[in-house]
């Protein structure tokens, strides 16, 4: 691809890359640096902190990230949208890479802007936010992670799917059957819809040692409190925030990473960093599971406890080394950037053809 000017438009919450939770800026960092390596000239605009091998514009204070879900989120959110929409036109860019959600996109589709702009969808879509993209698809390129977020709404024109990457650098795979240890681990904030009372409930089954490893938000600390807290004892233990080498290795050591999610993830990156890690994944399968977990290679699917206790029976035939290579070749990020710089392509040639004559 010939060399472009792309602008990333994140979030005002966390760095790129996050020093912990913010799967979000770390897809962006992992994608950045890679079409930086490729030539790329790329300027990623986002919360002070932010740092890589290419530019970055720091137009959020660290000090929002304390204002997140508060009264003050939206109209932080509404001012780091409109600063950085007023650095594009006053920059030019071959490209507009936006991730700040609905609301970035409202400002891209009716910005008037020429770049054309590319946006990424993260999170899961009502049928509501499905009728805002479907108005808007033809003034904004919209990319999904995964066909299963993509068969949340109907009506919308996609530009693409490109699966989330992790950078292998990042972890100390183990793929040796020997070398690992005897515990089951779910990385995943704590919430209902992350099942962690469903792991809690195989793992005692099961009698083997599980570590629960994610932030508590305030809106889920009852369930926390009521579902999680009273079975934390010498077999089932919590981390709050792991991160770097602790994660790598809390991942590598593990005999599996148990993935019980009780909605419709639209994709699910502990499930990928796992397989990175040479550690199967048992997922229920829901959400993008079906499409990033292949049975009987990089895990085991299962549709309920019943069946992800059987699964764990049968986790000695998944070979790790196995389960790494096919992790690399299918989440790295060149796969990611390969995918995004088609969609990018896509969106420049649309928007010479769709530009008015004079």
């Amino acid at each position: 691809m010939v060399p472009r000017r792309i602008a990333f438009i994140v979030s005002p919450w966390y760095a790129v890359p996050p020093s912990g939770y913010g799967g979000i800026e770390l897809m962006v960092y992992n994608l950045s640096r890679e079409l930086s390596r490729r030539g790329h000239q790329v300027t990623v605009i986002g919360r002070q902190g932010s740092q890589g091998p290419y530019e970055t514009l720091a137009i959020a204070p660290e000090s929002w990230s304390r204002q997140l879900g508060t009264r003050d989120q939206i109209p932080r959110m509404d001012l780091f949208i409109y600063r950085a929409y007023e650095i594009m036109r006053r920059r030019a860019f071959d490209v507009i890479h936006d991730h700040s959600g609905p609301a970035g996109i409202l400002v891209a589709a009716t910005s008037k802007l020429q770049t054309p702009i590319v946006a990424t969808l993260h999170g899961s879509l009502t049928e509501a936010e499905g009728d805002f993209l479907a108005a808007v698809d033809r003034d904004v390129n919209l990319v999904a992670i995964s066909r299963a977020q993509q068969s949340m709404v109907a009506g919308v024109e996609w530009r693409g799917v490109v699966y989330n990457a992790v950078d292998p650098a990042a972890f100390t795979p183990v793929t040796k059957r020997e070398e690992k240890q005897g515990y089951i681990v779910e990385l995943a904030r704590i919430s209902p819809e992350k099942g962690q009372h469903i792991a809690i409930e195989m793992a005692k089954r099961l009698n083997v040692l599980l570590v629960l490893a994610g932030k508590v938000d305030p809106e889920v600390r009852k369930y926390f409190e009521e579902k999680v807290k009273p079975n934390l004892n010498g077999q089932i233990t919590w981390k709050e925030n792991v991160r770097g080498k602790e994660k790598a290795e809390l991942l590598a050591r593990a005999k599996a990473l148990v993935f019980p999610i009780q909605w419709e993830e639209p994709f699910g990156l502990a499930m990928v960093e796992a397989m990175m890690s040479g550690t199967p994944v048992i997922a229920m399968s829901r959400g993008a599971a079906p499409e990033l977990v292949e049975p009987g290679v990089t895990g085991w699917l299962a549709e309920d406890v019943d069946g992800m206790v059987e699964a764990y029976k049968r986790i000695d035939e998944i070979d790790p080394k196995k389960c790494v290579e096919v992790a690399v070749k299918r989440f790295g990020p060149a796969q990611m950037a390969d995918g995004y710089e088609a969609v990018y392509d896509r969106a420049m040639q649309f928007a010479t053809y769709s530009e008015p004559i004079s």
